[in-house]
C-alpha cells in the first residue's frame, strides 16, 4: 500500500525533519502494509507556523466560500469511498462491509452537514444594543484515535474549517494511511495553503509537542480517559481550550414490558461492531429478574452468530482489534471477569479457532464474548474493555435500574427500550449520559455527541460541534 514518506505542512508534502519511522501493519496477519514518517517537534513546528499564518485568511474567507470548499471536499470523499473502505479495512481490521457502511460513508454525511451549516449558521446577531459576533476559536491542535480513523478526523476537521479555524493534525499511529488520503483530499478541494496540515508521529513524541506547543488555540482530543486526563492538564497550563472526548462503559436498559427479542438482538450488534472498538458501545446489558435467564439466552444465540475472520470475507462479522496489545487488553479484562465470579456464556481468552487464507492465527483476534451474573461492582461492568465482550446485568426494578445505568465514572450514552415511548424518555432523562437512543433510534450525525462525567468535556456534530470551534465577541453601539 502506496504511503507518502512526508509530511502535509502548508499546502504540500514535505520531509520529516526526523528519519524515525512508524511501521504500520495489516491486524488480520501481521503483514506489513506501509511505512511512514515519525514526526517530532520540529515538524510540530512547522506545521502550527503553517496554520498561524493561514489563518487570517481563512478566518476572513465569507462563511459561502468555506461551505463551498467543504463540498468539494464532501464529493472527493465521496468519489474514493472505496479507496477510504479499503484502506481502512487493511489497517484497522474492520470487516470491509462495515467499513464501505460506517468508516466511509459516516464522515462523507458529517462533511455534508458541515457544509451546509456553514452557509446557514448565523456567525452575527443583535441583541439589544449588541452585535454579537462569532469568530473562529484560532489554530486548532486535533490528535485522533484509530478505531474510527476518519470519522474522527472529519468530525473535527469539517466543523473547524465551517467555524474558520486551520489545523494540525496528529492522527493515531496505528491508523495513518486513511489520514493521508484526507490530507489529499483537502489538497484536492482547494483548501488555501496551512488551513490543514498533517504531522503523523507516536503520541508521546508528536503529541506531546502539539499539546504543548503555545501556537495552539483549542486542543480537540478522542481517547482514552487516562490519556485525556493529561492531555487537560498539559492544556490547562497553557490555559488552552479543550474538548475532549473520551471513554465510555454505557448501559443499554431493557424495562419491563420491552420487546426484549429485538433489544437483546441490536444491544449485542451494538457492542460486537468494530470489534467492540467503539467508546460509545452498550458494553452493560440491564434486564429485569424476570427475563433475566431469557436475555442471557438470547445473547448468546445471537453473540454466536457472529463469525470471526478475515475482514475480506464476506461471512466476516468480527475482524481482529487492532495490534498485539489490544488484544492483551481485551484478554486480560475477559480473564479478569472469570476470576472475579462472572458466567462466561460465550466466548473467553483463547484464540478463536481455525485460520483463514491469510493467517488469522496470525492476527489480533479475540472471541465475541458474553458474561452473565455480572456484578455493578466487577471490573468488566465499571471499566472501559475496547473489544467484543458483554456483560448481562440484573435489575429488581426500574430505581435499581438507574442506580446501575449511573453506577460508573462514565456518561457517553446508552440505550432504553420500552412498550411505552413516555416511560423510556423519562427514564433516559435520569441518565448520566450525553446521548440514548430510545428503542433503537438510528444514530444522527447532526445530533450532538459527547459526554457527561469523565466521559469528556464538549460536543462533536451538528451546530454544537461547530461552535467547540468559535469564541463569541459583542459590539456595543
Amino acid at each position: 500500500m502506496k504511503a507518502h514518506d512526508g509530511m502535509y505542512i502548508d499546502g504540500a508534502w514535505r520531509p520529516a525533519a526526523g528519519t524515525g519511522t512508524i511501521e504500520v501493519t495489516n491486524p488480520a496477519d501481521g503483514t506489513l502494509l506501509a511505512t511512514v514518517p515519525a514526526g517530532g517537534p520540529e515538524d510540530v513546528e512547522a506545521a502550527v507556523r503553517a496554520a498561524r499564518a493561514a489563518l487570517p485568511g481563512w478566518a476572513a474567507t465569507p462563511p459561502a466560500e468555506r461551505a463551498a470548499r467543504l463540498e468539494a471536499l464532501q464529493q472527493i470523499l465521496a468519489d474514493r469511498r472505496e479507496e477510504i473502505a479499503g484502506t481502512i479495512t487493511a489497517e484497522l481490521g474492520s470487516p470491509l462491509a462495515f467499513s464501505q457502511k460506517v468508516h466511509a460513508a459516516v464522515p462523507i454525511a458529517v462533511c455534508a452537514g458541515y457544509a451546509q451549516l456553514a452557509a446557514e449558521y448565523a456567525f452575527e446577531e443583535q441583541t439589544g444594543n449588541s452585535r454579537v459576533l462569532r469568530e473562529p476559536v484560532g489554530v486548532v491542535g486535533a490528535i485522533t484515535p484509530w478505531n474510527y480513523p476518519l470519522h474522527q478526523i472529519v468530525a473535527k476537521a469539517a466543523p473547524a474549517f465551517a467555524a474558520g479555524c486551520t489545523m494540525v493534525l496528529k492522527p493515531a499511529e496505528d491508523t495513518p494511511l486513511v489520514a493521508q488520503l484526507f490530507a489529499e483530499a483537502v489538497h484536492e478541494a482547494g483548501l488555501p495553503a496551512g488551513v490543514f496540515n498533517l504531522v503523523t508521529g507516536l503520541g508521546p513524541v508528536a503529541g506531546q509537542a502539539l499539546a504543548e506547543h503555545d501556537g495552539i488555540d483549542l486542543l480537540s482530543f478522542t481517547g482514552s480517559t487516562a490519556v485525556g486526563r493529561r492531555i487537560g492538564a498539559v492544556a490547562a497550563s497553557g490555559v488552552k481550550r479543550v474538548a475532549l472526548e473520551l471513554g465510555g462503559k454505557s448501559a443499554n436498559v431493557i424495562l419491563p414490558g420491552a420487546d426484549l427479542k429485538k433489544a437483546v438482538k441490536v444491544g449485542v450488534a451494538n457492542v460486537m461492531s468494530n470489534s467492540g472498538q467503539t467508546c460509545s458501545a452498550w458494553t452493560r446489558m440491564l434486564v429485569d429478574s424476570e427475563r433475566y435467564d431469557e436475555a442471557v439466552r438470547l445473547a448468546a444465540e445471537a453473540a454466536a452468530k457472529y463469525v470471526t475472520g478475515d475482514p475480506l470475507d464476506e461471512t466476516t462479522r468480527v475482524g481482529p482489534v487492532v495490534n498485539a496489545e489490544q488484544r492483551e487488553r481485551v484478554t486480560g479484562y475477559i480473564r479478569r471477569g472469570q476470576e472475579e465470579g462472572a458466567r462466561l456464556v460465550v466466548g473467553g481468552a483463547e484464540p478463536p479457532p481455525g485460520s483463514s487464507s491469510r493467517g488469522q492465527e496470525r492476527g489480533h483476534y479475540v472471541r465475541p464474548t458474553v458474561f452473565a451474573d455480572v456484578t455493578p461492582e466487577m471490573t468488566i461492568a465499571q471499566e472501559e474493555i475496547f473489544g467484543p465482550v458483554l456483560s448481562i446485568l440484573r435489575y429488581e426494578d426500574t430505581e435499581d435500574a438507574l442506580r446501575i445505568a449511573n453506577g460508573t465514572v462514565y456518561g457517553l450514552a446508552g440505550a432504553v427500550w420500552s412498550e411505552n415511548e413516555d416511560e423510556a424518555v423519562s427514564f433516559a432523562r435520569r441518565m448520566e449520559t450525553g446521548q440514548v437512543d430510545i428503542n433503537g433510534g438510528r444514530f444522527n450525525t447532526l445530533a450532538p455527541f459527547g459526554g457527561y462525567k469523565q466521559s469528556g468535556v464538549g460536543r462533536e456534530l451538528g451546530v454544537h460541534g461547530l461552535e467547540e470551534y468559535l469564541q463569541t465577541k459583542s459590539l456595543q453601539f
